[in-house]
């Protein structure tokens, strides 16, 4: 009794501490469900790859068809995240959220039912439609629930639930794999059944961001958003104040409401910080697609320890990515709340720097021990580059534009993510033959993107400014034109 009563007291007690940290409790539950969301996608896609030996002897099939499952699903969510950017602009997004999970967990039970690999691939498909409902809508939630100055450090939290996902899907569900590949999958359905019906009940936020969730204890005006001739957000007041001009072929959009899709996705590719952007993120996630789908058995093989081992080594790994998170998130804000106006993109920049150094040596090594630390801190920078970027990316785009901006952006992004693992795999299969080695040497190749995805950053720096001031006019002009919701 004495130790259940300690269990829960410790339970409140860290509740209450948790809550305090996020600002209160409507902000904590939103918090945590919107990272719940991208945690539970990103189990799915980690749990494939965790599995990728059961599934193997199960089903027959090489490193090349487990790469063909992840692909499947990327590449079919890809192409269905620009409709739903186009949705997350018009319709109640949490309505539309929580539909989409409902499907997700339909299509995870369907994926433990098969009996072979066609039909596995088959409700990959199913899954990759529904999933990419994730990226759109929840870039459009942050931007509205959360003021401009505290974006990256939400972007950090929600993120981390991004990284605790695949964790959970390494550790629980791969162990779970081990004995059974479909248990695997029914287990990581349940609770998506369970978050679907909290995401429901989630109020839906005025959209251009006119009524962010405030902090416990904080003062109205931190939070104000652009009004007639203010500024929206940090940097693009830091933009007015240092005369930046805008581009003025872009200052002006129109009503975003009125445009096709065709005709958003041409002024958001005409942002030429956000084409960018967009880039360097690709080439970060193809590096971490390869990671998720053939992680477990590299560490395994190239460290020579089991299954077991390395799924816990994976998971000290995934705990530097979410200090990584968390960190990159609070430093690109600090930076921008100190007047440096491209805070966030420098954090990323040297994060992703850091990152492709980092990872030489644990490739090369055959221990575990000395690996341990290298990767481990590589994966702290190559995840803190991405929450200073998802709050930078809300700050050269017109809020009625967030979602449609988001699916373009996961549209591409995910098109590298799709093809890295089939490319992940054929390299080791065809190119290197197979085996050890052969995974080593194709993650050493596959360094070359994630190292391009550095230098674009640093080229983000010099048209961020101007973005920014270009975003800020376009806002002014869509409200003097009454185009504010």
């Amino acid at each position: 009794m004495r130790v259940g009563a300690a269990v829960s007291a410790l339970g409140r007690g860290g509740s209450r501490v948790l809550v305090r940290a996020l600002g209160g409790a409507e902000r904590t539950r939103v918090i945590l469900l919107l990272a719940a969301v991208l945690g539970l996608s990103s189990a799915d896609a980690a749990t494939v790859g965790a599995a990728a030996t059961s599934l193997r002897s199960a089903l027959g099939i090489s490193n090349t068809d487990i790469g063909l499952l992840v692909t499947v699903t990327s590449l079919v969510a890809a192409l269905a995240s620009l409709p739903f950017g186009v949705l997350a602009d018009r319709v109640r997004r949490t309505w539309m959220l929580g539909a989409a999970i409902v499907f997700w967990g339909g299509a995870m039970v369907w994926s433990a039912t098969v009996s072979n690999f066609d039909e596995l691939l088959v409700t990959r498909l199913f899954l990759g439609a529904v999933t990419a409902a994730a990226g759109p809508v929840v870039a459009s939630l942050v931007g509205d629930y959360f003021a401009p100055s505290e974006r990256g450090r939400i972007y950090g939290y929600i993120l981390a639930g991004e990284l605790v996902g695949a964790g959970v899907g390494f550790a629980v569900t791969g162990d779970i794999a081990a004995l059974s590949w479909r248990a695997a999958f029914v287990i990581l359905a349940l609770p998506a059944f369970i978050l679907a019906w909290l995401v429901f009940r989630l109020p839906e936020p005025a959209r251009g961001g006119l009524a962010p969730l405030v902090a416990d204890g904080a003062e109205p005006s931190e939070v104000r958003v652009a009004d007639g001739d203010d500024q929206a957000t940090d940097a693009q007041r830091l933009a007015s104040e240092r005369g930046v001009e805008p581009d003025p072929e872009l200052a002006a959009p129109g009503d975003p409401r009125r445009m096709n899709v065709l005709a958003a996705t041409r002024y958001i590719l005409r942002v030429r910080t956000n084409v960018i952007l967009i880039v360097s993120s690709a080439g970060g996630y193809f590096f971490l697609a390869g990671i998720q789908t053939f992680g477990v058995e590299f560490v395994t093989r190239q460290y020579r320890i089991d299954q077991a081992l390395g799924t816990l080594v994976l998971l000290v790994v995934g705990a530097g990515g979410v200090i990584g998170v968390l960190a990159g998130g609070a430093l690109g804000d600090f930076l921008l709340h100190r007047g440096y106006l491209s805070g966030r993109i420098l954090v990323s920049a040297l994060a992703a720097t850091a990152a492709v150094a980092l990872f030489v040596p644990a490739i090369f090594t055959r221990s575990a021990v000395s690996a341990l630390p290298y990767i481990t801190a590589a994966a702290l920078a190559l995840s803190a580059q991405n929450p200073p970027l998802d709050a930078a990316r809300l700050d050269i785009m017109v809020p009625l534009l967030w979602g449609r901006a988001e699916g373009v952006r996961t549209l591409l992004r995910t098109l590298a993510q799709a093809i890295a693992p089939v490319v992940f795999g054929g390299v080791s299969d065809y190119v290197f033959g197979g085996g050890r080695s052969a995974l080593q040497w194709t993650f050493v190749l596959m360094l070359l993107p994630l190292g391009a995805s550095a230098y674009f950053l640093f080229e983000a720096l010099e048209t961020y400014p101007r973005d920014v001031a270009t975003a800020a006019a376009a806002a002014r002009a869509q409200g003097r034109e009454g185009g504010r919701p």
